[in-house]
């Protein structure tokens, strides 16, 4: 996800630094102190070389002993963990980390560069990090869930369960179809493109509310464009249909069903991770320094990219949605016919119902997403045979160029 202004994150990035300094048991500095130590901290990013230990397999309990953590089973050094020391070193990530289930079943987790750049605590294995629009993904299931269920219908219009809400220049929920809006095919304007300056806690109303002050994009069906208000109003849906908060929608039918020990939907007001993670940074500016964004409320999210989770998490998630597990036949089948969005998601890529696949360099298809969101960007991928792979660095990107390189990394992975 993308869309806080540059001086509502600048507002975000001093709250979240005086929480930390709070944490650490230091009083919070002047914002001229702050900035200077954050510029010196980023000044450290440029030289990591010498400061941060190469790419880390994980502990014995997830890699087989009778396998080597340095190497995959195939001759040759492991390409994972090169493809993540690249990251850190030559992208200048402050942290990456993947967990990967391979061929042989087996899963192996990896760590390269520094959990946190003021304390230089090393990056927690499998450490939790804002998964941000993955949860798409998570809310299509669920909306899927329903139409098995028969209590929702792809190609009834918005309105049908939202009456009269959904309405703007150019905007009709009676023109618009809940299968265009998992498919982002609506035309809906992207709330996140107009959120201002206001860091806070927001209702799904209001962000809805902020994007239908502005036209629609195009009429329904014409294009595809992304756009993370489609996931608001399917977010609504659910509550509407269900009688219950969307939150507990994704956690009763998705997360416990299959078992995601690490992954869940933040409550209102809580800015934290719970669990160990390695810290998020935000950068204002290419050449500018790296300051502390951990700390965030990700309300601004909310069905299009609120969760946070795991690398482990994300593949068991995929799997069980490709095998099958949370979705009858024919609601997988219909998430998984796609348009081409190789605009947003580079080349050969096409979008489902909150799905991405994107071809191998090796053959075949990945099925997953991606998540951006201030301080994290991940991307997942699984395939129809068993393998999958989540890989995370802790700052936004915000050039294609980075983006590229990160998805290059899930498909060294998967192809390893």
């Amino acid at each position: 996800m993308r869309g806080q202004t540059r001086q509502g994150l600048r507002e975000q990035v001093r709250k979240s630094g005086r929480k930390q300094a709070r944490k650490q048991g230091r009083r919070p500095v002047a914002r001229r102190k702050a900035l200077t130590a954050a510029a010196a901290t980023a000044i450290g990013v440029m030289t990591l070389a010498a400061l941060i230990p190469p790419a880390s397999a994980t502990s014995p309990d997830t890699v087989s002993p009778s396998l080597s953590s340095a190497a995959s089973p195939s001759a040759g050094p492991d390409v994972v963990r090169q493809s993540l020391n690249a990251l850190v070193r030559e992208a200048g990530m402050p942290a990456a980390l993947a967990s990967v289930k391979g061929r042989d079943g087996r899963t192996r987790t990896y760590t390269a560069g520094v959990g946190d750049l003021a304390t230089h605590a090393p990056v927690p294995v499998d450490g939790q990090v804002r998964i941000g629009s993955n949860t798409k993904t998570f809310t299509a299931v669920v909306v899927l869930q329903l139409v098995g269920e028969g209590r929702i219908a792809l190609d009834a219009d918005v309105d049908t369960y939202l009456p009269g809400l959904v309405r703007g220049k150019g905007i009709d929920g009676r023109r618009i179809t809940v299968r265009q809006l998992l498919q982002q095919t609506s035309g809906l304007p992207n709330y996140t493109d107009y959120l201002g300056d206001d860091v806070r806690y927001y209702t799904p109303r209001e962000l809805l509310a902020t994007a239908l002050r502005h036209p629609a994009g195009f009429a329904p069906g014409k294009k595809w464009a992304y756009s993370n208000t489609n996931y608001i109003v399917a977010g609504l849906i659910v509550q509407k249909v269900t009688g219950r908060p969307l939150a507990a929608e994704i956690d009763r039918r998705v997360i416990r069903r299959v078992g995601l020990r690490h992954t869940y939907f933040p409550a209102p007001g809580d800015a934290s991770i719970r669990e160990p993670h390695p810290h998020g940074y935000y950068r204002e500016s290419a050449d500018g320094p790296l300051r502390d964004i951990t700390e965030i409320d990700p309300s601004w999210g909310w069905a299009a990219g609120q969760l946070i989770s795991t690398g482990s998490d994300l593949n068991r998630f995929f799997g069980a949605l490709l095998a099958g597990r949370l979705l009858p036949p024919a609601q997988l089948a219909e998430m998984r016919s796609t348009v081409p969005a190789e605009a947003t998601f580079g080349p050969g890529a096409r979008y489902g119902l909150g799905l991405v696949s994107r071809p191998l360099p090796c053959g075949g298809l990945s099925w997953g997403h991606g998540g951006s969101f201030p301080g994290y960007e991940t991307r997942s991928g699984a395939t129809g045979d068993g393998r999958a792979a989540s890989v995370a660095v802790t700052t936004q990107l915000n050039d294609e160029a980075s983006r590229r390189t990160l998805e290059r990394a899930v498909d060294t992975a998967l192809c390893r």
